[in-house]
């Protein structure tokens, strides 16, 4: 143990002990500061040496879990390890990586007792690339997996009181997580970053946790036409003698390429990100691409000459063809621009919309407000059972695309409006706006505080809570429990396979406070 200490020590840079009063200089801009610092150190060399387990351990572990990163989780004398790629219920040969003061992670080295649920993942790259991290457990398994982190959730977050089980008269329903039928090559859209691999393009994924790209000419959650887009313009960069943006140097132009389908048009749009504003022969770009790929109707050039690891540049422009392509959702016609947001998974989105739909209760009598709109996707399949609709959403693009689906769509009893939910919907109760339903869309951070107390406020029937992070969802859930909602039913959609990322439909209903 005091060999432990020791090297412990030795690593936090304790190298002696101070007087209470000593002071150090810091070297780095001669700042003071006291022995606190030190202590911290001991106290937290201490604390490791304390543990169970030290990096480099070998060890067995039992799976008792999964967390939201699809990591297996594993104890060791009550000591919490992450271990990549191991599922619940397996017993495994693992060695320790890394500790900290309440868990660490671990690598599995062997399997001693498999999962019923693991399934050789089909991907050649997916113990390399970060896309997916569920590959391994069956497509079953992954959608009971997902309900259950939504539960947790609920339950650990929300402090919510979730049924037992599908039978249960009291508590939150929960329902079965909706998935796919068919749950590969569901992706209509692929933003690829490019790089140089001796001296040749390379354009796939992230390696796990890091800015390497592992080069790839297939992914197997991506429409094969996207795979073979992509493929055309790597080559055609080669040949052109493009180079490939290098995120340390800051040269080099190609950084990206985006390319888009529509599941049921067939159009195709690509977008080369450049870092800068010259594209070397663009002629033959076009030309190219055209001549190898006739299903594409629109090629683009963004600029983006910022040192950011966002994809877009403020700047777009059409090379050739059309500004943007086209898609549905059911009924529901789309505009789709370079840079618009549009839902990734076309067939799960219906799935999605069409329970919004179902829990928003709507007979054609009712005034529905959506906030945070997007382009109007959720807004336009509303409106197609309500009287009227209102849509606010904070980015005036975006607000430009909505109006522009609700003309295409010839749609006139949907308002939108630019700003922040918060700020808009209160004007418009001013205004004598009194919605039946509310409907949010949050990003994963949630909903503002001030909009919930909005909507506590403006207390509609009901509430329909469409979100992308089920701990937050249990949050606002909370929130909007405490101030007289009771929360009905969620419902679980996969709009993700193969990764740990579920949404899910809350239908809340007002009871009013006793």
């Amino acid at each position: 143990m005091l060999d432990k200490l020791e090297q412990l020590m030795k690593c936090s840079h304790v190298y002696k002990e101070m007087e209470p009063n000593e002071m150090s200089k810091d070297r780095r801009g001669g700042r003071k500061y006291s022995n606190n610092r030190q202590q911290s150190s001991q106290a937290t060399a201490l604390a490791l040496a304390n543990l169970p387990v030290a990096k480099n351990d070998e060890l067995e572990l039992e799976i008792i879990g999964m967390n939201h990163d699809g990591e297996g989780v594993g104890r060791a004398e009550g000591y919490t390890l992450f271990v990549q790629g191991a599922l619940p219920g397996e017993k495994i040969q693992a060695k320790v990586l890394k500790t900290k003061k309440q868990y660490g992670y671990a690598k599995m080295t062997a399997i001693l007792e498999s999962s019923p649920d693991r399934v050789e993942a089909p991907c050649p790259i997916y113990n390399q690339c970060g896309g997916c991290q569920v590959q391994h457990m069956s497509y079953d398994a992954q959608l009971e997996w997902k309900r259950q982190h939504v539960i947790d959730n609920l339950q650990r977050i929300g402090k919510l009181n979730v049924g037992v089980d599908q039978q249960a008269t009291t508590g939150i329903k929960v329902l079965p997580t909706l998935g796919m039928a068919e749950p590969w090559r569901y992706r209509n859209k692929a933003q690829v970053p490019i790089s140089e691999i001796n001296g040749q393009l390379v354009a796939g994924f992230y390696a796990r946790g890091s800015h390497r790209i592992i080069d790839m000419d297939t992914c197997l959650i991506q429409d094969t036409r996207n795979d073979e887009l992509i493929a055309k313009v790597k080559q055609i960069g080669k040949e052109l003698g493009v180079s490939a943006y290098n995120e340390e140097s800051g040269t080099g132009l190609l950084r990206h390429v985006v390319v888009k389908v529509g599941f049921r048009t067939g159009e195709m749009m690509v977008v080369l990100v450049t870092n800068g504003e010259r594209l070397p022969r663009p002629s033959e770009w076009i030309d190219r691409i055209r001549l190898e790929m006739p299903q594409v109707v629109s090629i683009c050039q963004n600029v983006n000459t910022k040192t950011t690891n966002v994809i877009f540049g403020d700047t777009t422009k059409v090379l050739w063809g059309r500004e943007v392509i086209h898609d549905y959702i059911g009924d529901v016609k789309f505009a789709i621009s370079a840079r618009s947001f549009y839902q990734v998974n076309p067939v799960q989105t219906d799935v999605l919309y069409s329970k919004t739909v179902e829990y928003a209760g709507l007979t054609g009598k009712e005034t529905v407000i959506d906030a945070y709109c997007g382009i109007g996707t959720i807004s336009l399949f509303l409106a197609q059972h309500a009287k009227q609709v209102y849509g606010v959403e904070i980015v005036k693009e975006a607000i430009e695309d909505a109006r522009s689906n609700a003309v295409l769509n010839g749609m006139t009893n949907v308002e939108f409006e630019v700003g922040a939910s918060e700020d808009v919907i209160p004007r418009w109760k001013e205004n004598g706006i009194t919605p039946d339903v509310i409907v949010v869309d949050p990003p994963r951070k949630g909903c503002d505080p001030r909009l919930l107390e909005t909507i506590l406020a403006m207390q509609p029937e009901r509430v329909v809570y469409v979100s992308c992070n089920p701990a937050t969802l249990a949050r606002d859930l909370r929130v909007l429990e405490d101030g007289g909602y009771v929360t009905v039913e969620v419902q679980p959609v996969d709009m993700f396979p193969h990764t740990v990322h579920v949404e899910d439909v809350a239908l809340l209903v007002w009871q009013g406070l006793e």
